[in-house]
């Protein structure tokens, strides 16, 4: 076994909802074993009042946050990732940078909780779910024997976590 540390960068367009609960779960869930990043290809500015609200009632951390572009993580001197992950369609379908370190990369599509019209406790619901389906894919990957799996079945692992119950309707290539 490993005492690696594990980067993992998840993407989303705003980095404001999906992007921010996975970065959130990652980091209380996978402490010691992995750091989560999260950031986007057109980041809102901010973090969705409702992704803090759900992570907060989970019982996950809430500080620190922000809404930055992918940018960020593809400079000399930005951690290099070993995995990136997309979390909404339409970063899955966007030409990505080019990560330093050709990271593993896989799409896990969740239906975007900041785009339910309605009240507060309808997005409140929408957040809740999606931050479930997030932690269900997490899960799936923290049990991956990650220092004994070759390249190519850990591809087809993290492909098929993207799959698991709440994925979007399309599977687009992951950046």
């Amino acid at each position: 076994m490993t005492d690696r540390t594990y980067n993992v960068l998840f993407l989303c367009t705003g980095n404001s909802a999906r992007s921010i609960l996975a970065e959130s779960i990652l980091a209380k869930d996978g402490a010691g074993r992995f750091r989560s990043f999260s950031a986007g290809s057109q980041p809102k500015g901010q973090v969705n009042p409702f992704a803090l609200k759900v992570l907060g009632a989970l019982d996950y951390p809430t500080d620190g946050f922000r809404s930055k572009a992918w940018d960020e993580f593809a400079v000399p001197g930005a951690p290099v990732m070993d995995f990136v992950f997309t979390v909404c369609d339409s970063a899955a379908g966007e030409a990505c940078p080019v990560w330093p370190g050709q990271p593993m990369t896989a799409h896990w599509g969740i239906e975007d909780p900041a785009a339910v019209e309605g009240t507060d406790i309808e997005k409140e619901r929408a957040f809740s779910l999606a931050a479930r389906y997030m932690k269900s894919r997490i899960d799936a990957f923290l049990s991956l024997p990650l220092a004994s799996i070759d390249r190519m079945a850990l591809g087809a692992k993290l492909r098929g976590i993207g799959q698991l119950e709440g994925t979007t309707a399309t599977t687009p290539k992951a950046g």
